[in-house]
């Protein structure tokens, strides 16, 4: 017999951590929250512009690698997921995005009531604590999770947003208020100039006895009692542990690691479980099913001027004083996030809302996917924020996990980021850019027609880090939890992170964990939504 809880929660990612915090809060239940990462105590971490030198961490991060994707020229893409205390959240550009308000309400007429806007954005504020002075009709002032500007953006970022209105974009300066269309500099998690995971924000500063929080544990399987899940068993410094579980047991490891838990415990696919030489315990055919992703097409300049972000003779003295600078006063080139500004648009495709996210980078953005680059420029990513294509998670060799996008099986989606890098190139043909303009490497002057842009995107498109719909919540045959996020045919299991939306909202996924773990809390707890 292991140590007893009375609830534990696998992985302290967006989710996870906001729900050790509110369960918790009751010193007398008995709570763990596990992580398979280690400690987020890092510099590389802690200062906003280290986030460039995580994605392919192999301290900080898992660095998948997707099945070769058939649409996409047989690449096989990287998936950087975060290995830390704070998930991904301790590894992301702090981006606070909530999607469109009528993500949600599809969610609920898909049925999954409760999860309409009005329901879930008291959930939202319940978390914020906004600094901004925005509205108190769409946003909280006293959550943990404080919601700021930029600390110090680049002037390119605001001639991005100049550049775009010269287009005939609008301004938003709230994309998480009335309307998410629009261009304007994004509102971070951040504080004191520092990034602010979830775990920063809802368990670093605890101290409470009845939670316990351990770090470096990978969870290889639940043990199973009947339809009751009654522990966990998890590798810890090579050394296998038992932890067992009075009451709930709750998977909050991200849309790959929590179908990748269930499927080793013998919960899902019954014919994919066998063929995997896994005894299938629940056949419960949506695990792993569903994946969706943001997929993101590059436009990236290079330009001589030092203004930008980058590595330059030119550029050395700001260099050198930016440790001085972030030290002193938390300002300089230590505080970016890299994509400071970006917006929400629609393309000559789209209808009612917008189809294409944009985030731009004040700085040169590799051609060759290097992590820094000599020089000097500006980039505008691009985004489909309503994919049609649908992909899942599987079990490989040895249990290990495979992912498969499936990238441009839905033609609609190659169609609509044709057409959102062709927006990009637009933007920053306007004359606001003519001062630093420079030469266009990706796509490259060569490239222009439709056609040609397509089979650019098949050899250069990527991921934005955006997993999510592997434990769909709903209440047809595909779903795999039901609106109280309880896997089906077990009694005391949940999931509670991005893997139970349904569908993907029209944006960053960060914000929408944290809503999801907080309402996760209130189901728990039998609590009615807040007011």
């Amino acid at each position: 017999m292991g140590e007893s809880f009375d609830y534990l929660i696998v992985g302290a990612g967006s989710a996870g951590c906001v729900l050790a915090n509110r369960l918790s809060a009751d010193p007398t239940v008995r709570v763990c929250l596990i992580e398979a990462g280690g400690s987020d105590a890092s510099p590389r971490v802690q200062i906003p512009a280290g986030t460039i030198t995580l994605y392919k961490s192999r301290v900080f991060s898992w660095n998948y690698f997707s099945a070769p994707q058939p649409h996409l020229a047989g690449r096989s893409l990287h998936t950087p997921r975060g290995k830390a205390l704070g998930g991904s959240s301790a590894m992301n550009s702090m981006i606070y995005i909530r999607g469109d308000a009528s993500d949600y309400d599809r969610w609920a007429a898909a049925g999954c009531p409760g999860w309409g806007w009005q329901d879930v954005l008291a959930y939202f504020k319940r978390s914020e604590g906004n600094r901004l002075g925005q509205s108190l009709l769409y946003h909280g002032t006293q959550g943990e999770l404080l919601v700021d500007k930029p600390r110090d953006p680049n002037p390119l970022s605001n001639l991005y947003i100049r550049a775009a209105e010269h287009l005939g974009l609008k301004r938003n300066d709230d994309f998480n208020g009335g309307t998410l269309e629009g261009v304007g500099l994004y509102n971070l998690t951040q504080k004191n100039g520092k990034r602010l995971s979830s775990y920063r924000a809802f368990v670093h500063p605890l101290r409470r006895d009845n939670l316990s929080v351990l770090s470096g544990c990978e969870v290889e399987r639940l043990l199973l009692d009947g339809e009751r899940v009654s522990g966990v068993e998890l590798r810890q410094n090579g050394q296998w542990r038992t932890l067992q579980c009075s009451r709930e047991t709750i998977l909050c490891a991200g849309a790959l690691g929590s179908p990748h838990i269930l499927l080793k415990s013998g919960i899902g696919p019954r014919a994919e479980l066998e063929a995997a030489g896994v005894a299938c315990k629940v056949d419960l055919p949506g695990v792993g099913k569903n994946l969706q992703e943001h997929i993101d097409g590059l436009v990236t300049v290079r330009s001589k001027s030092p203004l930008s972000l980058g590595f330059s003779l030119g550029a050395l003295p700001k260099i050198l004083a930016s440790p001085l600078q972030y030290l002193a006063r938390k300002t300089g080139w230590l505080t970016t996030n890299y994509v400071e500004a970006g917006g929400f648009a629609r393309t000559s495709l789209a209808e009612a809302l917008p189809d294409v996210q944009m985030h731009f980078v004040p700085g040169y953005r590799s051609h060759r996917g290097r992590l820094f680059e000599w020089g000097h420029g500006y980039a505008i990513h691009t985004c489909v924020l309503r994919p049609k294509s649908i992909g899942e998670v599987r079990l490989g060799t040895g249990r290990s996990l495979e992912i498969d996008f499936n990238f441009f099986s839905d033609e609609a989606d190659a169609r609509v980021l044709v057409e959102g890098v062709k927006l990009a190139r637009k933007i920053l043909a306007q004359p606001e850019f003519d001062a630093i303009r420079g030469e266009e490497m990706l796509p490259g002057p060569q490239v222009q027609s439709d056609e040609q842009l397509l089979a650019h995107l098949r050899d250069y498109a990527a991921t934005v880090f955006h997993p999510v719909g592997t434990c769909k919540m709903g209440t047809d045959e595909a779903a795999v939890v039901s609106p109280q996020l309880k896997v089906r045919g077990l009694a005391n299991l949940r999931v509670a992170d991005a893997s139970i939306m349904p569908t993907l909202i029209s944006g960053n996924t960060n914000a929408p964990c944290i809503m999801i773990g907080e309402k996760a809390a209130d189901l728990i707890l039998a609590r009615t939504r807040p007011s």
